[in-house]
C-alpha cells in the first residue's frame, strides 16, 4: 500500500474559491481565522495524517480489533495516533472556545477530517462521532452534563457514540425496544444495540454513548423515543471517574472492511439498567439525535472523498511505475508506464475529477453550515440553513457513492494484482463500501431529499440554488461553451418541478424517482462548483498568480468532469419520470 500526502493545494483552492473561506473568516466569532493560521492548520494536520495515522491504515486491516473478557484491544499504533491526535487539540478545532475549543471554522474542519479518514477510515471513525457527541450536547446538554462531559469529548480525553439501532429495528427507529425508566434524577437503561461504531475500545478513559430509549409511557413510534447520556463510568461530582456502568460490549461484528474499527454489539442493564441522564426533552430524542446524525453525514459524505482520493493516490503511483504493453504512439521498443495507455489515463482523470467535485461539494455545504450559524442577518442564516439542509442528504449519498466507484476503478488500474490484497487496492475499497450504508442507506437519504427537504417548501430551497445557478452562468469565463452546465440546470429545474407534481397524486411515484434525483442534483451542483473552479484558475492565470501546472490541471480537470460526466446528467431524465414504472411492476416477478 503506498503512503498519503494531504492534497494540501487542492484543498485550499476549494476551501478559497468554493467554500468561501475567506468570506467565512469575516463573520463574527471567526475574526483571528487568518491565512497564516489556516495554513498552519492544514500544514500540521498533513504532518500527522501522513506521519503518524496513514502507515497504521495497513496494520489496523491485517490485525483488527479484538474483544478480550469484554474489553476491546486496538491494533498496534492506535492508542499512540490517538494520544498524538488528542495532545493537538485536534477533537476541538470547531468546537467553542467556551468549553475548551478553537472555534475555527465548520469548512476548515471539514479539510482536516478529510486528512484523518484519508489516512486511515477505520481509526478515524472514533473521533468523528466524538465531534458529534460534543455538538449535540453543546446545544441541547444541561449545565450539569456540560460541566462533567462536554469538556473532556472536546478536548479528546473521553470519547463520544451514537445508539441507535437493535436487531429487529435497523432504520426503522419507530420499532427500538430499549427502555428508560425514571430512577430519581437519572434513569434506567435496559436493552441492546447493534452497529455500534467505537462503543468500547482502549485508547480513551471513557466512552460517553447517546442512546435512543423508551419511557414506560411513551406514545408508540418515532414520537415516544428519548434521548440518554449513558457513559461507560460513572463520573463524579468532583470529575474523576466512579465505578463501572451496567453496560458491556458483548460482541464485535465481522465487516467486509473498516477491521480496526470496532463495530459492537452492546447490552445496557444486565444487572438492573445503565444509569444515564435525559438529553433534551422526553420524547422528543430524535429531534435531538439528528442534530449529530446531520453533522455525522456531511462526515461520512467527506469519507467518499477521503477514500477515493487515497485509491487515487495509489493507483496513479501504481499507472507511473508499472510498465506493460506498448501505447498508442510509442516508438518502436519504447517501454513506457501504463499511465500511457489511453484508457488507464481515461480512469485516473476520472478518479481525480470524481474526488474534486465531490470534495468541491463537500466543502462548499460545509461553508453553508458557517454561515448558518455566523451571518448576522437572520433571513441570510435561514437562507444558508435551508441549503444546507438540501445538501447534506446529496453530500452524505452522492459523494460516498463516488467513492465506492473511485476506490473500485483503482483496482481496475492496477489490473490482477488489484485483486491481490497485499497492494492494498482492495482495502480501500472493502472500507469504502460501508458508508453509502450508514447514518441512514444512501436511498433513505433520497427519501429524505425528495419527502422532507424539497415537499416541506414546495421545492424552494431548491429553486434557490438553481436561480444562483443561472447567475452564476455568465460569470464562467466560458467554461460552460459547450452548455453541458446549462443543459444540467435545465434537467435539474424540470426534475425538481416533475417530482413535485408527481408527489401530489402519487407519493410512492415520485419516491421511486428520488435516487435518479438526487445523483441528478448531486451532479449538477458539483457540475456548477467545477465550472466556479475553473472559472478562479482561469482569474488566477490572467493575474500571474504562481503555480500554472496546478491551474491547468484544475481547468482541464473541470473539462473533463463536464464532458464525461456533467453531460450524462440530462440522461437521468427518464428514470426520475419513471417511478410509476417501478411501483407498478409486479412484486411476484421481480
Amino acid at each position: 500500500m503506498s503512503g498519503y500526502a494531504a492534497p494540501l493545494t487542492e484543498m485550499r483552492f476549494a476551501l478559497d474559491e468554493i467554500a468561501g473561506l475567506p468570506e467565512i473568516a469575516k463573520l463574527p466569532g471567526y475574526e483571528n481565522v487568518s491565512a497564516d493560521v489556516v495554513d498552519a492548520v492544514l500544514d500540521e494536520a498533513a504532518k500527522l495524517a501522513s506521519n503518524v495515522i496513514a502507515p497504521l491504515n495497513r496494520v489496523g486491516d491485517t490485525e483488527k480489533t479484538r474483544l478480550e473478557n469484554g474489553v476491546v484491544r486496538t491494533p498496534t499504533g492506535f492508542k499512540e495516533a490517538y494520544r498524538a491526535y488528542a495532545g493537538g487539540g485536534w477533537s476541538g478545532l470547531s468546537a467553542s472556545p467556551e468549553h475548551g475549543g478553537q472555534g475555527l471554522p465548520i469548512a476548515l474542519d471539514a479539510a482536516v477530517n478529510e486528512m484523518w479518514m484519508s489516512a486511515n477510515l477505520a481509526w478515524s471513525l472514533c473521533p468523528m462521532l466524538s465531534v458529534g457527541a460534543s455538538e449535540l450536547l453543546e446545544l441541547l446538554g444541561t449545565p450539569e452534563q456540560k460541566r462533567r462531559y462536554l469538556g473532556r469529548l472536546v478536548s479528546g480525553e473521553w470519547t463520544g457514540t451514537m445508539n441507535l439501532t437493535e436487531p429487529q429495528a435497523g432504520s426503522d427507529l419507530g420499532a427500538l425496544r430499549t427502555r428508560a425508566v425514571r430512577e430519581g434524577d437519572h434513569y434506567r437503561v435496559t436493552g441492546q444495540k447493534i452497529f455500534i461504531t467505537w462503543g468500547e475500545h482502549d485508547m480513551a478513559g471513557n466512552v460517553v454513548h447517546l442512546v435512543l430509549a423508551r419511557l414506560p409511557d411513551a406514545p408508540a413510534g418515532n414520537k415516544g423515543i428519548s434521548l440518554f447520556l449513558v457513559p461507560k463510568f460513572l463520573v463524579n461530582d468532583d470529575g474523576s471517574l466512579g465505578m463501572r456502568n451496567d453496560l458491556r460490549c458483548v460482541s464485535l461484528e465481522h465487516k467486509l472492511g473498516i477491521h480496526a474499527s470496532p463495530t459492537c454489539v452492546m447490552s445496557y442493564g444486565d444487572d438492573g439498567g445503565a444509569i444515564g441522564t435525559l438529553v433534551g426533552e422526553e420524547n422528543h430524542g430524535l429531534e435531538a439525535m439528528f442534530i449529530m446524525m446531520n453533522t455525522a453525514r456531511l462526515h461520512v459524505g467527506l469519507q467518499g472523498v477521503a477514500i477515493g482520493e487515497r485509491a487515487y493516490q495509489q493507483a496513479r503511483a501504481y499507472a507511473r511505475e508499472r510498465i506493460q504493453g506498448k501505447p498508442v504512439g510509442a516508438k518502436d521498443g519504447a517501454t513506457l508506464p501504463i499511465v500511457h495507455h489511453p484508457d488507464v489515463r481515461r480512469m485516473l482523470l476520472s478518479m481525480r475529477a470524481a474526488n474534486e467535485a465531490a470534495r468541491a461539494l463537500a466543502y462548499y455545504t460545509a461553508g453553508e453550515a458557517d454561515r448558518a450559524r455566523r451571518l448576522p442577518d437572520a433571513a441570510q442564516r435561514a437562507r444558508a440553513q435551508a441549503r444546507l439542509d438540501l445538501l447534506t442528504p446529496v453530500v452524505k449519498a452522492w459523494c460516498t457513492d463516488l467513492g465506492v466507484e473511485t476506490a473500485s476503478t483503482g483496482i481496475q488500474v492496477h489490473g490482477g494484482i488489484g485483486f491481490i490484497e497485499e497492494t492494498g487496492a482492495a482495502q480501500h475499497w472493502r472500507d469504502a463500501r460501508i458508508a453509502p450504508i450508514y447514518e441512514g442507506t444512501n436511498g433513505i437519504q433520497a427519501n429524505d431529499l425528495v419527502g422532507r427537504k424539497l415537499l416541506r417548501d414546495r421545492g424552494a430551497a431548491a429553486a434557490d440554488l438553481i436561480a444562483e445557478m443561472r447567475r452564476t452562468l455568465t460569470q464562467l469565463d466560458g467554461h460552460d461553451a459547450d452548455g453541458h452546465l446549462t443543459r444540467g440546470v435545465d434537467a435539474l429545474e424540470r426534475a425538481t418541478a416533475a417530482l413535485i407534481a408527481t408527489a401530489a397524486s402519487d407519493l410512492g411515484a415520485a419516491l421511486a424517482g428520488a435516487e435518479p434525483y438526487l445523483r441528478l442534483l448531486g451532479t449538477v451542483a458539483s457540475g456548477w462548483l467545477m465550472a466556479r473552479s475553473a472559472a478562479a484558475a482561469t482569474r488566477r492565470v490572467q493575474t500571474n498568480a504562481a503555480n500554472h501546472p496546478f491551474l491547468a490541471a484544475k481547468i482541464a480537470t473541470a473539462r473533463f468532469y463536464a464532458e464525461h460526466r456533467l453531460a450524462q446528467a440530462p440522461a437521468l431524465l427518464p428514470a426520475i419520470a419513471g417511478g410509476a414504472t417501478v411501483m407498478g411492476f409486479d412484486l411476484d416477478l421481480i
